[in-house]
């Protein structure tokens, strides 16, 4: 352990969140993507799809099949899922490189007809999303799975149609996406996304 609880020092000598182990994978998404503030619309809408099927699984499962997830939901373009007809689904249902779970396959399907009518409605994707992350937060201590926040984004999308949404899974999109920054003090990565929100936050 290293500089407090839950902080990994691994091979390379770099102390990091203890989730991401020493999985090469694992720790390029640690290092790289995970808590960087993120704005681009396709790329929010493949990871609130992906952290539903993460549902009942391990983000790494989910992490190592993303590229086949991509190819087979035409790069996560919301504006083409939702014209995914059934005999897509019965094609997705039967790709052993994705997780063939049909009630998230339809999922992403009718959340990107809702992605659609929310992007019309607020201009993109990113607006509204960005309006639920916290005015303040608190230093994440490895163990919150929810806040009022992500109840509330959770809350909303459920009213707007969305499935496979529940508060635990916002806040993981949350975390993932920048709207908080929830690598650990002591993590190597914390400042860097510290000035990362910091700096987009004051451009927007």
């Amino acid at each position: 352990m290293a500089d407090g609880p839950r902080v990994l020092t691994v091979a390379d000598g770099r102390a990091r969140c203890w989730w991401c182990g020493d999985d090469p994978l694992y720790v390029d998404y640690h290092d790289h993507e995970w808590g960087f503030p993120v704005d681009d619309d396709v790329r929010l809408f493949e990871k609130i799809c992906l952290e539903g099927f993460q549902a009942g699984l391990s983000w790494i499962t989910v992490l190592r099949k993303r590229e086949d997830f991509r190819k087979s939901f035409s790069g996560f373009d919301f504006s083409k899922v939702a014209r995914f007809k059934p005999a897509k689904v019965e094609q997705l249902v039967s790709n052993a490189k994705i997780i063939r779970h049909r009630g998230k396959i339809e999922s992403t399907i009718n959340n990107a007809q809702q992605a659609l009518k929310l992007a019309d409605e607020f201009g993109s994707l990113a607006s509204y999303f960005w309006q639920y992350q916290p005015e303040a937060q608190s230093p994440f201590d490895g163990c919150r799975s929810s806040t009022p926040e992500s109840k509330a984004l959770s809350k909303d999308l459920k009213r707007r149609g969305w499935s496979f949404v529940g508060p635990t899974t916002c806040y993981a999109f949350m975390q993932a996406m920048g709207m908080v920054n929830d690598h650990l003090p002591g993590c190597h990565v914390f400042d860097d996304a510290t000035r990362a929100r910091r700096q987009f936050l004051g451009s927007r």
